[in-house]
């Protein structure tokens, strides 16, 4: 996904532990792995795992979470107009 706003120094310190941490995988040996958070800590997950489909999981655009990280990233919707009308007639 492409960011609309520019990086916030929180974002600059999350990248670098991330690469960081993934370079230090890397050089221990492993492969088909990326970094990630879990229970707010890095860890290791196999690539495999993620293509698996089990932590497949739909974002609801509508939900308040979604509307409230929009709100904190400065990001515009990314839904046109009428998937927007048939969201509000169905919530109705």
């Amino acid at each position: 996904m492409i960011r609309t706003v520019p990086a916030n120094p929180h974002d600059k310190i999350m990248c670098t532990q991330l690469a960081q941490n993934a370079v230090h995988g890397a050089m221990a040996g492993f492969s088909g792995f990326t970094v990630g958070h879990v229970n707010n800590r890095l860890a290791y997950i196999p690539i495999e795992e993620l293509l698996s489909g089990k932590y497949s999981n739909r974002v609801v655009a509508d939900s308040r979470e979604w509307q409230r990280l929009l709100a904190s990233t400065g990001q515009p919707s990314f839904l046109n107009n009428e998937e927007q009308m048939i969201q509000k007639q169905q919530q109705i």
